[in-house]
């Protein structure tokens, strides 16, 4: 149908979705280019491509006895404030990963697909391939399948640069193998698996206190125990899957309950999976504490208790075990790599403060 006003004036010039600012061949060429690294995060029981309004994932019901399915959803937060400041776009994937699936472990979980939603002003094909490429990674390490996610361009909700991730996991666990703290007693050990920094929480704190030293990202971070690294290093350090070190140790028993150390920190994370007539006194000297918390506490002058109630302080992860389990645990977590250290012992609840410290 044609225009009954002749001419092709600014006004009445036919418009398309790109003069919107929204490009549909940048978004199909993004799948072109995401396709070798999600395909290598495929399991078995993927039955369906990049590219359908669905994905299709076929349960083993060979190998789940009587599977439940654990989900969950989360993102990166003000983290992606600090990647976009230093350029740098390809481990915050990996973060959306770790925080999605490090949660539903906690429940004794296997990851076993995710989806990504990745929202955005304009697309930026680099930068997104980078973001994605990143999410696939954490797919691989995890064991589970990227089978499908959603680019959004959004213009005008986001400024130049910006975008925002949300991440979803799938897992499932056997009913018979579920953690749900029901076990948890007096005398149980707390174990401490180490992070590998602030992971992804706690960023807008961490940037107030960047705002208010004034410094370089670029300057070295003091570490004794280390070589030398960029303050922005430490601080965009991806978020440690603790996935398959921790379903290695499932499998050989012993533990009673998980609690990943997210927002709110030691102080309210640990205490969530323990019996309401239960507390916990935790050790603070138990481990050394990474470098970057101690820049970050002095720099921006918090608190001891605002540092345990905001940030993992070095431990990322905690396994409750019976206290004749914790040495043997303990010794499988260190032989598959990852860090464990006994911070602490579960009491009984004697009035409100069921979180007490001491060193």
């Amino acid at each position: 149908m044609k225009s009954e006003t002749s001419g092709d004036t600014p006004q009445r010039r036919p418009l398309s979705y790109r003069d919107a600012g929204v490009d549909i061949d940048a978004g199909i060429e993004l799948v072109d280019r995401i396709k070798p690294a999600v395909a290598r995060t495929m399991r078995p029981e993927v039955l369906t491509g990049l590219g359908g309004f669905g994905a299709l994932f076929k349960l083993d019901l060979e190998r789940w006895r009587e599977p439940l399915l654990v989900s969950g959803t989360d993102g990166v937060g003000t983290k992606l404030m600090l990647a976009r400041q230093l350029g740098r776009h390809d481990t915050i994937g990996i973060d959306l990963v770790a925080m999605c699936v490090n949660d539903i472990l906690t429940c004794g979980a296997e990851p076993l697909f995710f989806l990504d939603y990745f929202a955005t002003g304009n697309l930026q094909l680099g930068v997104a391939e980078a973001v994605i490429g990143g999410i696939a990674e954490g797919c691989s390490e995890a064991g589970c399948a990227l089978i499908g996610g959603e680019t959004a361009e959004m213009p005008g909700m986001y400024g130049a640069g910006e975008y925002d991730l949300a991440g979803f996991a799938v897992g499932a666990v056997e009913r018979s193998e579920l953690l749900d703290g029901s076990r948890i007693a007096v005398g149980h050990r707390l174990l401490g698996l180490a992070s590998s920094g602030p992971h992804s929480n706690g960023y807008s704190l961490i940037r107030k206190v960047v705002e208010r030293a004034g410094v370089d990202l670029r300057e070295p971070l003091g570490d004794p125990a280390g070589e030398p690294l960029p303050l922005g290093d430490a601080l965009l350090a991806p978020t440690r899957i603790y996935v398959r070190p921790v379903l290695g140790l499932l499998r050989q028993g012993g533990i009673d309950g998980l609690a990943h150390v997210t927002g709110g920190g030691l102080t309210d994370n640990v205490i969530r999976i323990v019996p309401d007539n239960l507390a916990i006194d935790i050790d603070t000297s138990a481990w050394r504490r990474p470098a970057v918390f101690d820049w970050l506490q002095n720099h921006g002058t918090i608190e001891d208790g605002e540092m345990l109630r905001t940030f993992n302080c070095g431990i990322g992860m905690v396994m409750l075990t019976a206290p004749d389990a914790a040495g043997k645990v303990c010794a499988a977590a260190a032989s598959s790599g990852i860090e464990c250290i006994d911070i602490g012992v579960v009491t009984e609840r004697r009035d409100e403060d069921r979180v007490r410290y001491h060193s």
